[in-house]
């Protein structure tokens, strides 16, 4: 009787164990689970955009629509120029977001210390997400060392802004399509003069065209994929410095400022879609360049390359940390894989969808022309797609920006101080290369 007493009872507490246990369960999985998302206030571009709050509290209200269990939170007021500190901070103290915008400088150093999470696994075991569908450089754009570290949510692709009515005044056709560095030197020269009769230089060609710009319209890269070796000494990109001195001695030592080109003294300046999508709208037109007409086309082509420069691209991370991945990965697919959202970026951003069928659908052109409607939107579609698709993604690898600031140093010094381009490119070379392998 005792033992069958005993048998009883030990039933009796496992069935309260297995109640609590079950309940426990239950409180757990039906709590919803929260994600930090780390987020730029007032937009990832260097441009004006007063609606920058409203896509991010839209998107997360339509992402928690779709998956109910999971929560999003955020921490509004981060500036731009303040957003890599605030995050890096987080980093310090293990308390980054479970997502987060990834600024263009700080993606190396966050893959190099192993703050990313890779996500190799989540795109080859999703059969819901496609890699196929985004644009080839956007995705490369997110590579490390050959994994994938983040996915962009959007690209901003360098484009040129040309002044119409400065190339109108002095009889010159504004370039088209497939456009040379030897039609672009021609006209630089054309316009180069004194305006005013004062014996001076007062109307020029070009402002910001920069060096960097000149070696990758050439089809030229600076290191191979690995970072490990520099390659700045071939013969292609000597070519590119050379073309750079020979457009500065058009200014005859004049140096050609930003302001000349806004107050209508410069014929061409490139600059990323992102400029053009914001100063083309009201009322930020009317501020900024309502002096002359102008429009964008593409960058002119050197011998050996594309009418495009460098694609930049904003990127998606997921936290190593992070305890709850399963999610993370399905925010950030959502944010780049859903359609919806991705023509939020023509809709609310500044810069250009990754989903090919987006950036060349016919809703694409209606989101392009809804603030500037009386005007027609100057950059076709498929030119902006072929522009991304002939973009170049830069090597990613942990010594690249500092190596670049070197190089950017004695560049300077070829272009401005009259050093032999080539001895220089030689010796810069050598030291790049020794301090990669340090």
């Amino acid at each position: 009787m005792e033992i069958k007493f005993k048998k009883t009872k030990v039933l009796a507490m496992l069935g309260i164990i297995v109640l609590a246990v079950s309940g426990y369960y239950h409180y757990c999985t039906s709590q919803p689970v929260i994600l930090e998302f780390g987020v730029v206030a007032g937009g990832i571009y260097d441009v004006p955009n007063w609606q920058s709050y409203r896509t991010i509290d839209e998107m997360i209200e339509k992402f928690e629509k779709i998956h109910p269990h999971i929560k999003i939170k955020y921490r509004s007021g981060t500036l731009k120029g303040d957003y890599s500190e605030w995050l890096a901070q987080k980093v310090l103290k293990g308390q980054e977001p479970d997502v987060f915008y990834v600024m263009p400088g700080d993606f190396n150093t966050f893959t190099s210390i192993g703050v990313m999470e890779k996500l190799d696994e989540f795109i080859a075991e999703d059969d819901q997400f496609n890699l196929d569908s985004f644009y080839v450089n956007a995705i490369r754009s997110g590579q490390f060392q050959g994994s994938y570290y983040g996915l962009a949510k959007e690209v901003d692709p360098r484009l040129m802004f040309v002044n119409t009515t400065l190339l109108k005044k002095e009889g010159i056709e504004i370039p088209q399509g497939n456009w040379t560095w030897e039609e672009f030197y021609d006209i630089c020269r054309r316009v180069t003069k004194d305006i005013d009769g004062n014996g001076k230089i007062g109307q020029f060609g070009v402002v910001d065209f920069n060096w960097q710009d000149a070696v990758y319209t050439n089809g030229q890269q600076l290191f191979n994929t690995s970072g490990t070796k520099a390659v700045f000494d071939k013969p292609d990109v000597l070519e590119s410095i050379k073309f750079i001195v020979a457009l500065n001695q058009l200014n005859q030592n004049y140096k050609v400022t930003p302001e000349d080109f806004d107050n209508g003294r410069v014929a061409f300046r490139p600059f990323p879609f992102s400029y053009y999508r914001a100063y083309k709208s009201y009322p930020y037109r009317i501020i900024r360049y309502s002096g002359f007409e102008w429009q964008c086309i593409q960058l002119p082509r050197g011998p050996y390359g594309n009418n495009a420069a460098q694609l930049n691209s904003f990127l998606l991370g997921m936290s190593k940390r992070s305890k709850h991945k399963k999610e993370a990965w399905e925010f950030i697919k959502f944010l780049t894989y859903n359609q919806e959202i991705q023509m939020d970026v023509f809709r609310y951003s500044h810069g250009v969808p990754v989903l090919r069928a987006v950036t060349e659908s016919n809703g694409a052109d209606e989101e392009l022309r809804r603030y500037n409607p009386e005007e027609k939107i100057s950059i076709d579609k498929k030119v902006l797609s072929d522009v991304i698709d002939k973009s170049i993604v830069i090597p990613r690898f942990h010594k690249h920006d500092d190596a670049m600031k070197m190089a950017d140093k004695e560049i300077f010094q070829i272009i401005n101080g009259g050093k032999n381009p080539e001895v220089s490119l030689q010796i810069l070379n050598q030291d790049i290369n020794r301090f990669l392998i340090q």
